[in-house]
């Protein structure tokens, strides 16, 4: 038997990526075997891609070839590795595998993906495999920050950066689950997407600068990154957070003069976490946005569209149908 799947041979742009047939993986101890029908785009994804030409050289890692990028998968349950508990064949899962062990990771561009029972949760019945496969890393790095590391208090004010992108539009939801009140800066074709997902104030960062009208916000989230990232510093008051979810400069001396605290971690696998997102999805809590959805040979265009950036939500690549 041999399944379809994309894999690198060498590391470049979009066009690198090579739709081919590979032998299908096996589970391991702990492990299931999925029939992927949806695997999520992540930044990781295209970032491991280009061998991470964009992360400081100290912090890069280099995967090994030939390597099958996708930590993101939904699908079905067909068979159960040694000592795998919990879960059944036949079982619907979405899962952030393996992150950040990358070259371990989870390769979910494929027909079948093996994952560790832990890192899976059983998918929201109302939810499509499409919409399931967009929420492990880009939910998990909102749960994380704001329930982790920022320990998020009812009431606050946040404010998030890149409100309208993967991350950002689960750390808007998320957010007001606590009764937080929320800024979200995107450009402005995103201002209705995010009032409906429950933002209080939106800036369009295209006419309006949010350093110039916001201050005193108690957890400022940047989802975005980049030189120019210090210029949030005055939006936030004396002892509010920042958390950046990409690397940027900050100016760290004056945000300590400032008062300032820097508050991260890096996103990690964890399936009680994926149970308590389904959870907050079947409540209606939380839902996902869908930027586009590509097929799984199509693996280097859904690329090309994610570094075209202004995304609103995921991007997803469908691997069987529901």
């Amino acid at each position: 038997m041999m399944m379809k799947a994309v894999r690198l041979h060498a590391f470049g742009g979009p066009e690198v990526l090579t739709y081919e047939e590979v032998p299908p993986p096996e589970p391991g101890p702990g492990e299931v075997l999925i029939r992927v029908h949806a695997a999520g785009l992540n930044p990781p994804d295209w970032y491991a891609r280009a061998n991470f030409a964009n992360i400081p050289e100290a912090m890069r890692l280099t995967p090994r070839l030939p390597f099958t990028p996708g930590s993101d998968v939904s699908g079905v349950v067909v068979a159960l590795g040694p000592e795998a508990t919990g879960l059944a064949e036949g079982d619907a899962v979405f899962g952030l595998v393996r992150f950040p062990d990358l070259d371990n990771g989870g390769r979910g561009y494929a027909e079948y993906a093996t994952a560790p029972v832990a890192h899976l949760a059983r998918k929201p019945a109302g939810l499509d495999h499409v919409h399931a496969a967009g929420v492990p890393m880009a939910g998990l790095t909102a749960y994380q920050y704001l329930f982790d590391h920022v320990r998020l208090e009812p009431g606050k004010t946040v404010l998030v950066n890149g409100a309208a992108g993967g991350v950002g539009h689960f750390l808007v939801q998320l957010a007001k689950t606590k009764g937080a009140y929320v800024i979200g800066v995107a450009s402005g074709r995103h201002e209705a997407f995010l009032r409906e997902l429950g933002v209080d104030r939106f800036i369009d960062y295209t006419t309006t600068a949010a350093e110039d009208v916001v201050r005193d916000v108690d957890h400022l989230f940047d989802t975005v990154g980049g030189p120019q990232g210090h210029r949030f510093l005055p939006v936030l008051r004396r002892g509010g957070t920042l958390s950046p979810v990409f690397f940027g400069e900050y100016h760290r001396e004056r945000a300590a003069e400032l008062g300032i605290a820097f508050v991260s971690g890096q996103v990690h696998s964890d399936g009680g976490q994926m149970a308590e997102l389904a959870r907050l999805i079947e409540a209606g809590h939380v839902r996902v946005g869908i930027d586009s959805v590509f097929p799984l040979a199509e693996a280097a265009k859904a690329h090309e569209r994610a570094e075209q950036g202004h995304i609103q939500g995921k991007i997803v690549l469908r691997v069987a149908e529901d």
